[in-house]
């Protein structure tokens, strides 16, 4: 029977030392320093490193034979091991600055990261961040200035006071520790559909203000609520040829199927889908090589407004699980090493 050699760490293992600034190993007393150094790395605050300090120090406990180790790559790329275990939206939420490098998306919007973010101000003459402890109005340059553009023309050519900006992305975009499966690229941005205020709104008044919905349920719109400035929004939202698309919930697709004369090709764009009632989400197409559109939306009809919309209006989107049915098996958390191998430089760099 052939002999099976044992594993060799990598020669070459990624850089590491936005998560463990590891010493070399040129006296007894620096190799001291290399076995100790999660336990240095525990007490400092940067969180992603903590995270990798006790993923460390838990192999090192199961196997003496590497707190043994005098080599600072081996212990490097076992650390390098520990941090591919670490679920990816714990080690991207825990960044607060973006990746000092060019912008680029990579990969998909729901499967990706983002360097070189830029931050949407939290105040600008026609527009406001909301939910600023979730320190999420991040994107890509390209869509930044598309939002403030979008806020400008809103008030000056449709009657909006002013955009309410929910979550775009995170600083150095990837999985988020609760809520989006996508805005992991900053090419998606929700926007409230409630008009902003006349005044600034303060820190508590934008964590606890709700977004009122204009829907009263999934097949009925609150025109109590609901007005034409808010089609007019849309549809400038949907008029700009670097949106792909724009995701609603399926009432609204339908109040802008009846409400829309003329040229009526940006309605394609609109997508019903769930949970989009008090807000809708722009999506922008991909701006450089990396990052991966998603398939245009072409409808039969040219507006989406007929078959496609009528599924919406069916159960079938909306049918429950059955009730002996088994629950489903939780999906297991994206790792570093689900993303573009680009990811990993994002969000290891200083």
């Amino acid at each position: 029977m052939e002999r099976q050699s044992k594993p060799k760490p990598p020669r070459n293992p990624p850089r590491l030392s936005r998560f463990l600034r590891l010493p070399k190993p040129h006296s007894p007393a620096k190799r001291c320093q290399v076995a100790s150094s999660p336990l240095i790395l525990l007490e400092r605050s940067d969180a992603v490193q903590k995270l990798a300090a006790i993923f460390l120090l838990a192999l090192l406990a199961l196997s003496p034979a590497v707190a043994q180790s005098n080599d600072s790559a081996t212990l490097a790329a076992i650390a390098n091991q520990a941090i591919s275990q670490i679920p990816a939206k714990k080690l991207f939420g825990a960044q607060k600055t973006p990746a000092n490098m060019a912008a680029r998306s990579f990969g998909t919007y729901a499967r990706g990261c983002l360097a070189g973010a830029t931050a949407l101000p939290v105040d600008g003459p026609t527009w406001q961040v909301m939910r600023l402890s979730r320190n999420r109005n991040w994107g890509h340059p390209k869509l930044i200035a598309l939002l403030e553009r979008l806020a400008v023309d809103a008030r000056e050519k449709d009657g909006w006071p002013g955009l309410m900006i929910g979550d775009i992305s995170q600083p150095r975009g990837g999985p988020m520790l609760s809520g989006h499966a996508s805005h992991q690229i900053g090419l998606d941005a929700d926007i409230w559909l409630t008009p902003m205020p006349n005044h600034t709104l303060t820190r508590e008044e934008r964590e606890t203000i709700s977004p009122k919905p204009v829907v009263k349920d999934r097949k009925t719109m609150d025109y109590s609520v609901w007005t034409e400035a808010h089609a007019r929004l849309i549809k400038r939202a949907a008029s700009y040829p670097e949106v792909a698309r724009i995701f609603v919930h399926p009432p609204i697709k339908k109040e802008l199927c009846r409400w829309a004369t003329g040229d009526r090709s940006w309605l394609a764009k609109v997508r019903p889908y769930y949970g989009h009632d008090y807000h809708f989400h722009v999506r922008i197409k991909c701006q450089n090589a990396g990052c991966k559109d998603q398939w245009t939306p072409n409808p039969k009809d040219g507006t989406g407004c007929g078959e496609e919309l009528a599924y919406w209006y069916s159960d079938a989107p909306w049918k429950p699980a059955k009730p002996n049915a088994p629950p489903p098996k939780p999906a297991k958390p994206l790792t570093i090493t689900s993303l573009p191998a680009e990811c990993r430089s994002v969000v290891t760099v200083e």
